[in-house]
């Protein structure tokens, strides 16, 4: 996505309060700003912010230095083994990885972005949508491939735990 596309974009739905979400590509944050949503992972995060994330402290920094800087609602840090974290305001929720087993990590960002505007587009609350995008996230490591059953039954095993 250009510069020029995004402007775009965000010109046209901003008037219309649209929910834009954004998997980032590093080099191009500078684009996203006033999104609603960006899922960096550590590695992104860090390069953005121009911070080393090293532990839960530099992670803080980052992610609120990465919400000041691109004026965007949440900044949900994926990070591999660790989960999730979601930065909003002036809060940070971290979600425990849901994944058990995993095969391969090729397309768990998309996986995150897709379940978690589609769970956000159906009424989610954020939180929410973070810990159902950690749970299809958690399914595609291990799968490949994220059925609407196995969704159900991870989350369904989540609450149990609890």
């Amino acid at each position: 996505v250009s510069a020029e596309l995004m402007r775009e974009i965000l010109k046209k739905s901003r008037p219309k309060r649209l929910f834009i979400s954004v998997d980032p590509k590093v080099g191009h944050f500078h684009y996203y700003q006033h999104v609603s949503l960006i899922t960096p992972n550590v590695n992104e995060a860090s390069v953005a912010s121009g911070i080393d994330i090293k532990d839960e402290e530099s992670l803080r920094e980052a992610g609120k230095l990465l919400l000041r800087k691109l004026s965007c609602d949440a900044v949900l840090i994926t990070r591999g083994e660790q989960g999730m974290s979601l930065f909003r305001n002036d809060t940070v929720v971290h979600i425990p990885t849901a994944a058990k087993n995993v095969y391969d990590v090729t397309g768990a960002g998309d996986t995150v972005i897709a379940a978690f505007t589609l769970a956000h587009a159906a009424g989610a609350r954020m939180e929410e949508a973070a810990v159902i995008a950690n749970h299809a996230a958690g399914i595609e490591v291990g799968t490949a491939v994220v059925t609407l059953e196995q969704l159900r039954t991870s989350l369904s095993n989540n609450r149990k735990a609890k």
